[in-house]
């Protein structure tokens, strides 16, 4: 009985070290993350964050290399990780990432839950149209046309109270989605921020255009961790070199090329001086 009592003691603590290796390497299961700075981009965005055959490109992308490199990490200590827009604060608020880069608007609301560096861009609604299309200047000429947000946005909504209440409205998942209406003459226009359409007109080849006069302001921001202000003072630091040596315009203009597109110089390049 005794014997049979100490087998049976042996085979628990065998079951509990078990358990604690598995525990311990659950817990240990990020280590292939220290040392690395994790960035929140978006995945499928031409021009700003873009996933593209197991790389990272876009503007978006080449501020968050810039700010990485001047916070002390190569290219290799960066991981990347997709960042929609419905996760964002969730995603900061449970440490799944350092920093957000994600054409993440600066707003009230958002600061309730997270903090902000930046803005590194002012951006601001705009159409996109067909190259050839000539009769389409500005939103107050969508009336009687039809025009194509993504599904939650607000941005068809503030053109159709704002400027041309007789527009005809359609939704669609994604900017692509939108995109492909307006190439196959579904709907006349897109809306959303200027630099995401450019992103989309730099996609098209020439098919596509940017209207180029925007009628609202949208700050993107990093977004990191609530009340980290001497993280917020780092990141600004980086962005305000990068607007200095150049870096920041080149970015602009690598990642719009082709389509003619100037972010608003009433606005751009910002002073980034958010959270501090």
């Amino acid at each position: 009985m005794i014997i049979s009592l100490r087998r049976l003691g042996r085979k628990v603590l065998a079951c509990v070290c078990a358990l604690a290796c598995l525990v311990s390497l659950a817990a240990c299961g990020s280590d292939e993350e220290a040392g690395k700075i994790r960035i929140g981009i978006k995945f499928d965005q031409p021009g700003l964050g873009f996933k593209k055959s197991g790389t990272y490109v876009g503007f978006d992308v080449d501020v968050a290399r810039y700010v990485a490199r001047q916070l002390g990490y190569s290219e290799d200590q960066i991981i990347w990780k997709e960042a929609p827009s419905k996760q964002r604060e969730a995603m900061l608020q449970n440490g799944d990432v350092d920093m957000i880069l994600a054409t993440y608007s600066i707003t009230d609301a958002r600061k309730n839950a997270v903090s902000f560096a930046g803005p590194y861009f002012v951006a601001g609604q705009d159409l996109l149209v067909r190259k050839d299309d000539t009769s389409i200047n500005g939103p107050e000429d969508l009336n009687g046309k039809r025009l194509c947000s993504v599904t939650g946005s607000t941005s068809a909504t503030t053109v159709k109270e704002k400027f041309a209440n007789e527009v005809q409205l359609m939704e669609q998942p994604g900017y692509a989605e939108c995109a492909t209406a307006l190439f196959s003459g579904i709907v006349d226009a897109v809306t959303t921020d200027d630099i995401i359409l450019a992103g989309l007109a730099s996609a098209s080849r020439g098919k596509l255009r940017v209207v180029g006069k925007p009628f609202t302001q949208e700050y993107y921001g990093v977004g990191i961790k609530k009340g980290d202000k001497e993280f917020a003072r780092k990141i600004n630091a980086a962005i305000n070199g990068m607007i200095e040596d150049g870096a920041w315009q080149r970015a602009v203009t690598d990642n719009t090329k082709g389509t003619g597109y100037k972010p608003n110089a009433q606005y751009n390049p910002p002073k980034a001086k958010e959270g501090e």
